[in-house]
């Protein structure tokens, strides 16, 4: 008699089912970061990731839900550049070096971390969504990104002390328009006859510069500004 077949061993379960719960979460930053918050479904979102609607829910919750989730997921990212700062500020004294140190370790994590699509998808959500005020976007700022603000402003004060914190906190809102804008632009393609592509990881020194030279003139003591700002600073 022929012996019966052996069957083949049945793959791990982790090997055979991928993590639905990343593809869900993958799916929705994508869908946020093309259509907005408000212009996507959960239902287009689980069909995006190829799961069953009832499994959004179950991982995530509600919608708002599962859009605090993307950033939570993000989180180490925000710690690694609160280390950055951290650094440039604990190595370096009121110096023409120290500023240009921190608006590196401001901006150089946010274009290294575009090279993944996901990095690039999470960069897009960001300069998109957290524009606009909202219940699910005020906490995701007060939660994730204040405490990256506060941190950035009081290293602006550290190697410019002679500064007040006001303008140390128009410089921080200054130096974010900058790179958001920068990390979400196209015109700038048409704009330079086709010279500049977007996204051009050679303009990140330039954007870099452009900013410290910013801040550097913003945070000079009241007396240095031009006489038309001498009463925004008084």
């Amino acid at each position: 008699m022929f012996a019966a077949p052996t069957r083949p061993a049945a793959a791990p379960q982790s090997a055979a089912r991928p993590d639905r719960k990343a593809a869900i979460l993958l799916a929705a930053e994508k869908l946020f970061a093309q259509r907005g918050y408000h212009g996507v479904s959960l239902r287009e979102i689980a069909a995006e990731a190829g799961v069953p609607l009832a499994l959004v829910g179950y991982y995530f919750g509600a919608k708002h839900e599962l859009f605090h989730a993307i950033f939570a997921h993000w989180r180490p990212t925000i710690e690694a550049r609160l280390a950055l700062l951290r650094d440039a500020v604990a190595r370096t004294q009121p110096q023409p070096e120290a500023l240009h140190r921190i608006v590196r370790a401001f901006v150089e994590p946010v274009l290294r971390m575009r090279t993944s699509p996901e990095g690039e998808f999470y960069a897009l959500l960001v300069s998109r969504e957290l524009l606009y005020v909202r219940d699910e976007t005020d906490r995701v700022l007060r939660e994730f990104f204040d405490p990256l603000a506060h941190a950035f402003i009081d290293a602006l004060h550290t190697v410019r002390p002679q500064a007040s914190r006001a303008q140390a906190a128009w410089s921080y809102q200054f130096a974010l328009g900058a790179l958001l804008h920068h990390i979400s632009d196209r015109r700038v393609q048409r704009l330079s006859r086709g010279s500049n592509p977007p996204n051009d990881a050679a303009a990140a020194p330039l954007l870099i510069r452009f900013i410290t030279a910013g801040i550097d003139a913003a945070l000079q003591p009241p007396s240095t500004q031009p006489d038309n700002l001498k009463e925004t600073f008084p």
